[in-house]
């Protein structure tokens, strides 16, 4: 479909959590984790940061249209609280690599989780 892409989610908007209501409207890809390796923090909430390369971040991926991204930008807060960006992440059912949108936290914040998922 014209203006979808694809959103990697790790904490409040997965399923089954707070703000996963955010996504109505969007079609869940399946599970997926990071390509690379970040540091995934949790304080109420969680905060992926780029480094330390700590673990691939589980997560969950979504087609989603420009509507619903703006919508996830202001409950986010990008670009001023976290940052939207495109990363790689490797897809659970058939190892497939995608590039996704995923928000970013500046700092580390909290306590880390050194499994890379958040529950």
């Amino acid at each position: 479909m014209e203006g979808m892409e694809k959103l990697f989610v790790y904490g409040t908007l997965k399923k089954g959590f707070g703000n996963h209501s955010y996504l109505k409207g969007a079609r869940f890809l399946g599970r997926a984790r990071t390509k690379h390796r970040y540091a995934l923090y949790e304080d109420g909430v969680p905060f992926l940061v780029k480094t330390p390369p700590i673990a691939q971040v589980k997560g969950e991926v979504y087609e989603v249209s420009e509507e619903i991204l703006e919508r996830i930008d202001k409950l986010e807060g990008h670009p001023t609280v976290y940052r939207r960006e495109k990363i790689e992440v490797v897809m659970e059912e058939n190892g497939k690599v995608v590039k996704a949108w995923v928000y970013l936290f500046p700092y580390a914040r909290g306590k880390l989780i050194r499994d890379g998922e958040f529950k």
